[in-house]
């Protein structure tokens, strides 16, 4: 699986990379997530419950950063385990451009998946990703709107806020942990 798209944030590019690199910013936002925690310089282990229609899974996995260039950019990779049935593995790029309306967020991720859970449908997975992604970036600028709500309130005046969603742009780390999410979620569901 390969996904490319960008983000235009009301937040400025330093609060957006702080806001993406805290754990608990990350836990907040992302969907279902029971755990973002460090486990070693760049690393972080996750666990996330999801729930596709009636079949509930969970799901760990590892995160690393490299190529870190604050606050401007970075690469992630990712692996996940959703037990016998399959495996998530992927990585991505990720960046973050100043402009007069706050930031773009950017990102270009390659993932693939094993196990039973490569035998779901493309369409399953790409749907539950898009919607994890719209729920994740609505809670997200949420946040953003309660750690920075200056930034908010300018946009606002100057009428350059909307508050429906921009489409389904998903950070790279998000899409390759809800890929590895739905992953599990789909080896439940082939039980």
């Amino acid at each position: 699986m390969d996904m490319q798209a960008s983000r235009q944030l009301a937040v400025t590019q330093q609060q957006a990379w702080d806001a993406l690199n805290d754990p608990a910013v990350l836990k907040a936002c992302i969907p279902g997530c029971d755990k973002v925690e460090p486990t070693g310089e760049n690393q972080y282990a996750i666990a996330m419950a999801l729930k596709i229609g009636p079949v509930s899974a969970k799901f760990t996995g590892k995160i690393t950063l490299t190529d870190i260039n604050p606050p401007a950019s970075y690469k992630l990779s990712f692996d996940g385990q959703g037990g016998v049935a399959g495996f998530g593995k992927g990585s991505a790029a990720v960046t973050l451009v100043p402009n007069a309306d706050g930031c773009e967020l950017s990102y270009t991720v390659h993932a693939s998946v094993g196990g039973k859970v490569a035998q779901l449908g493309q369409r399953l997975i790409d749907g539950a990703a898009k919607s994890m992604a719209e729920d994740f970036f609505k809670r997200f600028d949420e946040e953003m709107q309660r750690q920075h709500p200056e930034s908010y309130a300018a946009k606002m005046v100057m009428g350059d806020v909307s508050t429906e969603p921009a489409g389904p742009a998903i950070p790279v780390w998000v899409w390759i942990v809800g890929a590895a999410v739905l992953i599990a979620g789909a080896v439940w569901l082939a039980r």
